[in-house]
């Protein structure tokens, strides 16, 4: 049998090098793509393609989406794992300009590679695409309104795409809560990494059932799950996974 085949945009940040790590394991043929900057920081392991990409842009997408396709042929699995956070501010104190770049960061890039990524999908075998979102965007807190607002909108491509490409391919969401990641400190490739998080871990952790934020890998599980098979009469849902602080 051949191996499935997998792109992970998104594939160097915190949560991306987990996946990346979890589906060589469980034995697919990987793609990672992302930033340049995030690919020199986090160099995709060698036995996978590493694709440069800026997935806010037409042509950038489109790109990268045509060296997938020209490896692969098809794709079997995507996983959007790409994701933009400003500083926290109320939307009264949010520039249009953050708006602007967080809506492109969250949102267009979700529509372009997916829609690059669905081509590709529905040439595939048992094909499933799974966008990571967030908590935040079906549980809304003060001074996170524009990244809110993006991840909202992923929700309802995703509901979208699932009824619009079914029963050809499945589409799902993970929606994690905080993950102790680079993202918490200005994102994979923009930040000094090692640099203190933009929120107080300990305080949220607190108040987590679970008693602690999540880790990169808390996150491989539900995502792994929604691109196999044991998730085939799935399509058209978010999971969950943030230790019980938010249950719908």
């Amino acid at each position: 049998m051949s191996k499935r085949r997998l792109c992970i945009l998104g594939g160097c940040g915190g949560i991306g090098r987990s996946l990346v790590t979890g589906a060589l394991v469980r034995g697919y043929d990987v793609a990672v793509m992302d930033l340049k900057a995030a690919l020199e920081k986090h160099p995709a392991p060698p036995s996978t393609v590493a694709i440069e990409v800026d997935a806010g842009d037409d042509a950038s997408v489109a790109r990268a989406f045509s060296a997938v396709a020209s490896r692969f042929g098809a794709l079997d699995g995507f996983v959007n794992a790409a994701g933009f956070l400003i500083e926290k501010h109320s939307l009264a104190d949010t520039s249009t300009q953050e708006f602007d770049v967080t809506i492109t960061g969250n949102v267009r890039s979700t529509f372009l590679a997916c829609k690059a990524a669905i081509a590709l999908l529905e040439k595939g075998e048992a094909p499933s695409l799974v966008n990571i979102t967030s908590g935040l965007g079906a549980y809304i807190r003060p001074h996170y309104g524009a990244y809110a607002a993006s991840k909202a909108a992923m929700i309802a491509l995703t509901k979208t795409l699932a009824l619009e490409h079914a029963p050809r391919v499945r589409v799902n969401a993970v929606g994690p809560g905080p993950v102790d990641t680079a993202f918490l400190r200005g994102g994979t490739g923009r930040s000094d990494e090692n640099a203190a998080p933009t929120i107080d871990i300990d305080a949220f952790g607190a108040v987590i059932p679970l008693k602690r934020i999540a880790v990169p890998d808390d996150i491989v599980g539900p995502v792994m799950f929604l691109l196999g098979d044991d998730s085939r009469f799935m399509t058209g849902q978010t999971l969950w996974v943030n230790g019980g602080a938010y249950m719908p």
